[in-house]
């Protein structure tokens, strides 16, 4: 089998679509003598926010000497990024063989009606290729929800940990706060830790009960009034927290310096399981992380940000990062969305701070047209224009932009899109 091969028979498992539940995953890891059981956890649920947390967490357990695995999906730029070792992807070579190695099962259980999806398979690989990799441990975030979600097949959690929990996937989760945070909840296992970054009164008390039912060894929330001597910035920001004084990070976006707080509580939950993590190598971790494609800065001349913001809270946090960096500002923005998502409430958001729009399709058969995005935004703003592609979209949010040192292109909504983008700025700019 070759590469192209291995990657065209996982994304032909995209027919079976979205199906909630364990049963599929755990007729797959049995079929495969069960990989998990091999692994110790950090389990990461929430809305917005699960990677930045992940990144951060692996970075500094990788720094620090652990073995470390990081699952995440969707990625940006690359599809191999999905699994990684110690911030290194997976190779071709180590993919395709795990394909080979898995095709056989999936066939088998194909033949007995049980129809592993495309997310099923990758967490399968993604366990079989940690466990090859001696992983000490790995960092997990849930694809959707959490109770059903395929990756709560897990069972050796050590800590959970959640970003932000608000009104997302509605047609899957629930239609209120606290069945979403029922359903994100269900990743608390018995014995584990719990973090949490600070949640609806409504979201506290679902997680404080899933918690003391599930015999976690305590649970703590961050409190946004112990993050103090916060300075922003696009290229570096700091902040203090409890013994960390001003303690850096490169994420731009307000938002990060809120996650990178909740890593720090995390890191205290590692610690007191008994986790060797050195002050030094912490914060050298904190400064090295990297996340693509959240408030990321491609180029200076114009200034061009790439933000996945495509959820109604997300939405408020961009905007308030926006008005925050982009004060006074001519603000161009390119945008694609998929049409399950919240469209009016992230374009009723955000784009009165724009003087331009250039729509695009996001890509896929859940993606509006750029027309549809237009049709969207136009009562809101008249200025937009739908673009035939990404590239085209890049190419006049350029034109548009001119020399005046005073404008900014920022590209959002779907990461589905936003590599296409990055390639587009990169290509331009060599």
């Amino acid at each position: 089998m070759k590469y192209e091969e291995a990657i065209d028979y996982l994304e032909s498992r995209n027919q079976y679509g979205i199906v909630p539940g364990l049963d599929t995953m755990k007729s797959l890891l049995e079929a495969l003598e069960n990989p998990e059981e091999k692994l110790q956890f950090i389990h990461i649920a929430g809305t917005n926010g699960k990677g930045s947390l992940l990144a951060f967490l692996s970075t500094i357990l990788a720094e620090n000497g652990y073995t470390t695995g990081r699952y995440q999906s969707p990625t940006i730029e690359e599809y191999r990024d999905r699994f990684q070792v110690n911030g290194k992807t997976i190779s071709k070579k180590d993919l395709t063989a795990l394909v080979e190695q898995i095709k056989p099962v999936i066939d088998g259980l194909d033949e007995k009606g049980i129809h592993p999806t495309s997310f099923e398979c990758e967490t399968a690989l993604s366990f079989l290729y940690f466990v090859q990799k001696k992983c000490q441990y790995v960092v997990l975030e849930t694809g959707m929800g959490g109770l059903m979600d395929a990756t709560n097949v897990v069972q050796n959690t050590k800590l959970v940990i959640f970003s932000r929990i608000s009104m997302d996937h509605v047609q899957w989760l629930g239609n209120s706060l606290e069945e979403i945070a029922y359903q994100k909840a269900g990743i608390i296992k018995t014995g584990c830790r719990v973090v949490s970054m600070f949640q609806e009164p409504s979201v506290e008390a679902v997680l404080r009960k899933q918690a003391e039912e599930q015999n976690a060894v305590g649970i703590k929330f961050l409190q946004q009034k112990e993050i103090k001597g916060v300075h922003y910035g696009l290229a570096k920001q700091s902040f203090s927290y409890g013994k960390y004084a001003k303690m850096e990070i490169s994420l731009a976006g307000t938002y990060q310096i809120e996650n990178a707080a909740l890593a720090l509580l995390a890191v205290e939950a590692l610690q007191d399981l008994g986790c060797k993590l050195t002050e030094t190598k912490i914060r050298k971790a904190m400064w090295e992380t990297k996340w693509s494609g959240r408030f990321q800065v491609l180029s200076k001349k114009p200034v061009f940000v790439v933000d996945g913001a495509h959820n109604a809270e997300a939405a408020l946090r961009f905007r308030e990062t926006v008005q925050f960096y982009f004060t006074n500002k001519r603000i161009i923005y390119i945008m694609g969305m998929f049409r399950d998502k919240d469209c009016e409430q992230v374009v009723a958001s955000t784009v009165d701070l724009a003087d331009q729009i250039i729509t695009t399709s996001a890509g896929g058969s859940r993606a509006l047209s750029s027309l549809e995005m237009a049709e969207y935004i136009r009562p809101y703003n008249q200025n937009v224009t739908a673009a035939d592609s990404v590239e085209e979209a890049v190419e006049l949010a350029y034109l548009l932009a001119g020399k005046d040192k005073d404008t900014v292109i920022i590209a959002f909504g779907s990461l589905a899109y936003l590599g296409r983008c990055m390639e587009a700025v990169r290509l331009r700019n060599k």
